[in-house]
């Protein structure tokens, strides 16, 4: 497949891009720094431009297969980063008449599925008190995107860390046997494979250990 990559400087988007590329993907990084990227391939194209800019955001998109992204609020905070970014990747994708789309968010944001443990609930209370702001961004994040008529997944993510590629973990709602911690390589692991087998089509699934 050719898929481009919003996010793909850092964490679980570079992950996607390293494993993409090694399962044979041809893929497009779009970064805003492209001399502080330094994975190379003969079937990467590297991108430059800003998530915040709908043009760039429609060039990337241009012939592609399939999108992820891995945009997160960064520090300090861009108001509006993530609502914004969304609606330029759902207008690119909607321009282009590219489908598939796998984005990622915070376990914090909660479905009516979910069976939250004590602690799960603590850390979005902390988060909604703490980063209000960063919290309503992403929620509307998620909003743009399932407002949509794409084909989407959003996938929802613990605390994030370095780590093994395991292939194992857990898949499905937030309940009490849910850990609170996930490697990127294993997070990039499923955004690859719910990108091609759509088993989690216009759903939110958390992943975590």
């Amino acid at each position: 497949m050719k898929i481009v990559v919003f996010g793909a400087s850092r964490g679980v988007g570079l992950q996607v891009v390293k494993q993409a590329l090694e399962m044979g993907h041809s893929m497009t990084a779009f970064v805003r720094s492209p001399e502080k990227f330094s994975v190379t391939h003969t079937n990467l194209t590297i991108f430059k431009g800003d998530s915040m800019d709908a043009v760039a955001i429609a060039e990337a998109i241009a012939g592609q297969d399939a999108v992820v992204s891995t945009l997160a609020p960064t520090r300090p905070p861009v108001p509006n980063l993530m609502e914004t970014s969304a609606k330029n990747i759902v207008a690119g994708m909607q321009k282009h008449g590219v489908r598939r789309l796998v984005s990622t968010t915070g376990a914090g944001v909660r479905q009516p599925e979910d069976e939250p443990k004590f602690v799960d609930r603590l850390i979005v209370f902390l988060l909604n008190l703490l980063a209000k702001d960063v919290a309503l961004d992403s929620a509307e994040n998620v909003r743009v995107i399932q407002a949509s008529d794409l084909d989407w997944t959003i996938v929802r993510f613990p605390r994030l860390m370095d780590g093994e590629h395991t292939r194992t973990y857990r898949v499905g709602y937030v309940s009490k046997e849910s850990s609170t911690q996930l490697s990127r390589a294993d997070a990039a692991d499923f955004v690859l494979r719910e990108l091609v087998e759509k088993k989690w089509l216009r759903r939110l699934p958390s992943v975590s250990y």
